[in-house]
């Protein structure tokens, strides 16, 4: 892969063994790839003949004094497969220091875990977390992430910064609370003034994508909900907000306003087509309704519904009302080939198998929802997650020379099913090779996972993290020392007297209590 790394500095022929366009994998096709976007695409001589035509009409201006062209590089890829970089529609950047405390946690670990993390992170934690990030995404196959928004008191341009240098697209959401603890903690002024900065300012940063967002309906007012949603509308920027994840929400939703969050939105006019909600997994048909009809996304998640969740969202079902999904990950892994397995055995798991659906989506569904589908989800369709003239060359070189594809019959089942990340060999970003073989090209990572080590050890014990369930080895010695009771116990007969651990008090009971 190391021819790669001079993509960006001509026009570049890719020629893999195949391309995968919208309709399935081709093989005998090629890619034109040029300043950072695709060109043409299609049968190896035609986009071989269409790149002549276009260095000999800037052959011609250059002699006219214009200007000159190199000429087109081929770079031949046998037994890879040249496919879009996958969309990540909800991430959130500044929480990968976390996100293996996580596990086995009850919902709505932000007042546990996140608040308390983020609010202790200087500059130096805010630029190492994203960056691990950042690099962990490109290694698992995204180039584009939304990012919710940080609860850390630094400059968004902390966040773009990074992402920017590692080559990560980011579509950057800035929150826009104006409540907290059901008290007013900014005047609507004070949040659409920043919002207005954020839409602004980024014009001149190829990588980063302004978006608007609140942390939950419940943190913000009505006026700031309407001029929120009403800016975004007008900007053509998604809207993020977390929408009827959990029961909680949902009923902190009900006694505060006397509607759920959707409903809640509804009312005001602050559904629409910029609406990009995450999770949504706690819908009643007529909130299916609300959505479908408002032309707004979502972001169906279902590693974070696995890991932390109530509900899995009814994402083919809203797929088939056509509503917009995305997929994100939430923070939890970013890996997209798993999170495309894990999109089709959730919807499987939770409603396949009732009425005998035994393709749940084909396929296709959830590697379109990873590709084109996140791209229109977070506000950039037709210029990234699909190859086609005129598209960011936002790319990936996928191994198939594997036992894993080896035989071959249905490439968009495959990769839903049995691809993984380390067959990604190279991840291309606007054009330009951002890593090779999982490693960035132009930073030193080695040296960089050092720093990140002590970084995150530093801000972990230094903030206030509130975790319920035990590590895995202390939930191992628990059951083994009660399963040892209980088998000394059975040993004595009915009348032992072995103690086994009361799970109701977390201390002892004898085998005549517990009878």
């Amino acid at each position: 892969m190391t021819q790669l790394r001079a993509l960006h500095q001509a026009p570049t022929l890719l020629v893999p063994e195949k391309v995968l366009l919208p309709e399935g994998a081709q093989s005998g096709h090629a890619v034109l790839v040029e300043g950072g976007r695709i060109r043409a695409v299609g049968p190896v001589a035609e986009v071989a003949a269409a790149a002549e035509e276009q260095l000999d009409g800037a052959g011609e201006e250059s002699k006219s004094g214009s200007h000159s062209r190199p000429a087109a590089v081929r770079i031949d890829l046998p037994g890879r497969l040249l496919m879009p970089g996958f969309i990540d529609a909800h991430h959130h950047l500044t929480q990968t220091f976390g996100k293996s405390l996580v596990f086995g946690e009850p919902s709505e670990i932000f007042q546990r875990v996140w608040v308390p993390m983020e609010s202790n992170m200087d500059a130096e934690a805010i630029d190492v977390a994203t960056r691990l990030a950042a690099w962990e995404s490109l290694r698992g196959g995204f180039t584009t992430v939304a990012d919710a928004g940080t609860r850390s008191s630094v400059d968004v341009s902390a966040i773009s910064d990074v992402t920017s240098d590692v080559g990560l697209r980011c579509v950057l959401g800035i929150i826009c609370n104006d409540l907290g603890g059901g008290v007013r903690t900014s005047t609507v002024a004070e949040v659409t003034a920043a919002a207005e900065r954020h839409l602004t300012r980024w014009d001149a940063e190829p990588l980063v994508h302004p978006s608007l967002a609140v942390s939950i309906p419940e943190v913000a007012s009505d006026e700031a909900l309407v001029a929120l949603t009403q800016m975004a509308r007008e900007a053509g920027v998604p809207f993020q907000t977390h929408l009827n994840e959990h029961i909680v929400a949902v009923e902190r939703s009900l006694t505060s306003s006397g509607e759920r969050p959707l409903e809640r939105l509804a009312r005001l006019g602050a559904l629409g087509p910029e609406l990009l909600a995450a999770h949504a997994t706690l819908l009643t048909p007529r909130e299916i309704r609300l959505l479908r009809d408002c032309g707004g996304a979502i972001s169906y998640n279902p590693v974070a519904s696995s890991w932390k969740g109530n509900a899995v969202a009814p994402a083919l079902l809203m797929h088939e009302l056509g509503i917009r999904i995305g997929l994100g990950t939430d923070g939890t892994r970013s890996d997209a080939f798993r999170l495309l397995d894990a999109a089709e055995t959730a919807q499987r798991l939770t409603g396949g198998m009732d009425v005998v659906d035994s393709s749940t989506g084909g396929g296709w569904t959830w590697l379109e929802q990873g590709l084109r589908g996140g791209a229109n989800a977070v506000g950039l369709g037709g210029q990234i997650g699909e190859i086609t003239p005129g598209a960011r060359a936002d790319l990936l070189v996928v191994d198939i020379d594997t036992p894993e594809f080896v035989p071959s019959w249905d490439v968009p089942w495959e990769l839903v099913r049995l691809a993984n990340r380390d067959q990604i060999e190279a991840v291309i970003v606007d054009g330009r090779l951002r890593l090779e073989h999982g490693w960035p090209v132009d930073w030193d990572g080695r040296a960089f996972l050092d720093r990140a080590q002590e970084v995150s050890h530093r801000v972990v014990k230094n903030s206030p993290i509130t975790r319920i369930d035990p590590s895995a080895a202390e939930h191992r010695a628990t059951w083994m020392t009660e399963h040892a009771a209980a088998s000394a116990g059975n040993l004595t007969g009915n009348g032992g007297t072995a103690g086994v651990r009361d799970p109701r008090t977390g201390g002892t009971a004898s085998a005549g209590d517990r009878a």
